[in-house]
């Protein structure tokens, strides 16, 4: 072997030891293959449904009233007023009592009969129903702050990532998912 051939290999195994170093750091400027995940949140959603809620109750009601005016209790108070009435005094001042024990006793048994109707009620069942919402958290996507070489940002992601993200020609391969900021 002579010593220009032993020259040559030296200097093509230096070249290629520092074409093995080049590419091991990326082309000019040592370009990471990889950005380090610093952090993950997941990015919730909350997703409100509603439904409707029914429960049987118990209402009162008011029996329907059939003397709406009360022309019984009416007629029945002022001839039991007017009895009495009759009963008190002498001469013209019986008149005078009959009439006003009719007038009087009208008066109170139209408001004895309304008393009566008032408190004439039932109890039935009703089916009441409201709209609830009903509530729950959904994970949408998930915050990740990562390192690339001496920058540090936020991308959002589908799917939580590893300990690594990925860098080609400086960007994320996200999965197909495409970079976007937060």
């Amino acid at each position: 072997m002579n010593k220009s051939m032993l020259g040559g290999i030296l200097i093509g195994v230096a070249v290629a030891a520092a074409g093995g170093a080049v590419a091991g750091f990326g082309l000019l400027g040592g370009a990471a293959k990889y950005a380090e995940v610093l952090e993950v949140k997941p990015v919730h959603k909350t997703i409100r449904t509603p439904r409707e809620e029914c429960q049987d109750v118990a209402v009162e009601k008011q029996r329907p009233v059939q003397d709406e005016h009360r022309v019984a209790g009416t007629a029945i108070g002022a001839v039991v007023g007017g009895v009495l009435g009759h009963q008190v005094g002498g001469g013209s001042g019986k008149q005078i009592a009959t009439v006003a024990g009719a007038a009087a006793g009208g008066y109170a048994g139209n408001r004895i009969q309304q008393n009566m109707q008032d408190k004439d009620t039932y109890t039935t069942t009703e089916n009441r129903c409201r709209t609830v919402q009903d509530s729950h958290q959904e994970v949408v996507g998930y915050d990740v702050r990562y390192k690339l070489g001496d920058h540090v940002d936020v991308v959002r992601t589908k799917e939580p990532p590893g300990a690594r993200i990925p860098v080609k020609d400086g960007q994320l391969v996200l999965g197909g998912e495409g970079p976007g900021r937060s």
